[in-house]
């Protein structure tokens, strides 16, 4: 599997590159900063880029599937600061019990981020109510995050791992993952995690704190900053 996952993400790699040399991102159009008051990168997105991600289908929803207010989630199984957002977005959905967080698998670094979110997809499909305890689970280990470690975390909660290498390898997972780094190359998402709120795209995480502060915006005024 390792090789033709590796040219599966030399050739998205190649697609998505160029794209995101032509438009980064335009600083920070609104006013949201980080836990040290440093500025951090968001942008508006149009209609159809919003359309785009409302129509995501091959996610994992948590916290409220009915909330008044949803927060997508971009993410990369071996990006450090995902792992610190983990926990911030774990801690501020069970405070807020009105908040919809629909998880993004965004493979972009490594090829063992694409085998890991393999296991992810299939996890989702077959057992979409265990997601958020597998997302904990990964975490909560130290190291990078491949196939075979997502697997044996999979196990480890009694899940089928025959079942989850069968609808990992299915050809719609890689079609899935592709699709998930070309929409987040058309986001300019250039770094991860990046949230979606609003119609609004966040580079970055701009800590538990100023995410809390954007959703209480999104739920006073329908803006990420009113």
């Amino acid at each position: 599997m390792a090789s033709w996952v590796a040219r599966l993400f030399a050739a998205w790699l190649a697609m998505l590159v160029p794209s995101a040399a032509l438009a980064q991102p335009g600083g920070a159009q609104f006013a949201i900063k980080g836990a040290d008051g440093t500025p951090v990168l968001n942008h508006r997105l149009s209609a159809d880029e919003l359309a785009r991600v409302e129509g995501l289908s091959a996610v994992a929803i948590a916290g409220n599937a009915k909330g008044d207010v949803t927060l997508h989630q971009f993410y990369d199984l071996n990006c450090p600061y995902c792992r610190q957002a983990s926990r911030d977005v774990a801690e501020i959905m069970r405070a807020d019990r009105n908040l919809k967080v629909v998880f993004v698998p965004y493979a972009v670094l490594s090829v063992a981020s694409i085998q890991g979110a393999m296991v992810e997809l299939a996890i989702i499909e077959m057992a979409p109510q265990r997601f958020t305890e597998f997302h904990r689970k990964i975490y909560a280990g130290r190291g990078l995050i491949d196939g075979n470690r997502a697997l044996s975390v999979a196990k480890e909660m009694g899940l089928d791992p025959n079942k989850i290498i069968e609808m990992a390898n299915t050809p719609r997972t890689p079609e899935i993952l592709k699709s998930h780094a070309v929409l987040g190359g058309d986001l300019k998402l250039i770094a991860t995690p990046a949230y979606v709120i609003k119609g609004v795209a966040i580079v970055g995480h701009p800590g538990k704190e100023s995410l809390q502060n954007v959703i209480r915006s999104a739920r006073r005024c329908g803006a990420v900053v009113c």
